[in-house]
């Protein structure tokens, strides 16, 4: 069981907060902060608990435990006052002198930002001289940062073993909401998987499939699942070494759904010709980069005869506007869905967010890897950590 906020005494304490802020940055701005503002109930939990001080720690990019100016947090720190509405003060590092007397001098009601944990080598090698210093800053320890849930590091299994600890809002809500999703959906029960690699989803997809009623996939998923079939896709993406794996899957057509139309081009820039075929008159030389019309409108009414939605994943090259179409149909659907929708994946979220799609949805995930590998039944070692 895991420990809530609940079960932690907050008031008159100094509050250590892993917060889950790896946001893009833009010209040294934060350019989505929807993992920020997913995160704002925890921070008017502990106001209201009475917390003394809240010190906010997490990490940003991958730094490879060295100081770099492209990976400072300050940007972010500064994104945080605003959405708090309040002053957010930023420490330049995260252990050490400056951040103890920082931590030491913190008033009440303040919430103070710390460097990039990352910064140190310590923080991924969960060392213990790293994570006793990061220890000495508060009094007890709150972690909210489910898209790092997947990860051992020091501020991650560390922490609840030094000082009193508990889950946050935001974990709590995404442990729950997605366990629900895997164990306990109400049928019909639909999955739409899109992505670049199957072999990050296969252990999910063999997971959920005994309670899907339906699983529509794109992107290089399909590729494996059609080459497996023997259909060409051309130069498309396909992870060759799980093929075998892939035909064992035992499903029916009629819970399978693979595109039969795909949008190709020989580049996946938009710059060359782009066509739209069936998915047996891919040209060797074309790569598939979306699903066409007919598979758009195919995802489409699956989704929306079901109870249960679950989306990951794009349904292709996305991000390039000549193969967006399919991604925007597939949001639209799960948006308009009558049944409960889950939506998640960096990759995923942005596109109901930038559509204003995200209020007609359910849940939206700030999870990746870690709402992959809850979905897949593993055991995520932050939770691990918190349970009781």
């Amino acid at each position: 069981m895991l420990r809530t906020l609940d079960t932690l005494e907050i008031a008159g304490k100094r509050v250590l907060l892993r917060a889950g802020f790896d946001v893009p940055l833009k010209e040294g701005i934060v350019a989505d902060d929807f993992r920020m503002r997913a995160g704002l109930p925890t921070f008017r939990a502990l106001r209201n608990r009475g917390a003394k001080a809240v010190f906010v720690l997490s990490h940003l990019g991958r730094p490879k435990g060295k100081r770099d100016a492209a990976f400072s947090q300050r940007a972010v720190a500064e994104r945080l006052s605003t959405l708090l509405g309040g002053p957010v003060s930023f420490v330049e590092d995260c252990v050490g002198p400056e951040a103890e007397n920082a931590a030491r001098s913190a008033k009440e009601g303040e919430v103070l930002f710390f460097e990039n944990l990352r910064f140190h080598e310590g923080e991924e090698a969960n060392s213990s001289p790293f994570t006793d210093a990061l220890a000495r800053l508060g009094d007890c320890f709150v972690n909210d940062a489910f898209s790092d849930a997947h990860r051992a590091h020091a501020s991650i299994v560390g922490l609840p073993g030094r000082v009193p600890a508990a889950a946050g809002m935001l974990l709590t809500r995404e442990v729950e909401t997605l366990t629900r999703l895997r164990d306990n959906p109400v049928p019909p029960f639909v999955a739409v998987l899109g992505g670049a690699k199957i072999s990050d989803k296969l252990p999910m997809i063999e997971r959920l499939l005994p309670r899907l009623e339906g699983l529509c996939l794109a992107g290089a998923l399909a590729n494996t699942m059609l080459r497996a079939k023997g259909f060409g896709v051309g130069h498309s993406v396909v992870e060759e070494n799980l093929i075998e794996r892939v035909r064992a899957i035992a499903l029916t057509d009629l819970r399978l759904h693979l595109p039969v139309d795909v949008v190709v081009s020989t580049d996946r820039s938009g710059a060359a010709a782009v066509r739209t075929c069936g998915v047996g008159d891919v040209a060797a030389d074309e790569l598939i980069l979306d699903i066409g019309p007919d598979t758009s409108e195919l995802f489409s009414r699956v989704v929306r005869k079901a109870k249960t939605v679950f989306w990951n994943g794009p349904m292709g090259i996305a991000e390039v506007p000549a193969f967006r179409f399919g991604t925007e149909a597939v949001a639209r659907a799960v948006a308009s869905a009558p049944g409960y929708s889950v939506v998640g994946g960096g990759d995923t979220t942005r596109y109901p967010l930038e559509m204003n799609l995200a209020g007609d949805i359910d849940f939206l995930s700030t999870g990746g890897g870690a709402m992959l590998a809850l979905l897949a039944g593993e055991e995520l070692p932050a939770l691990r950590a918190l349970s009781v």
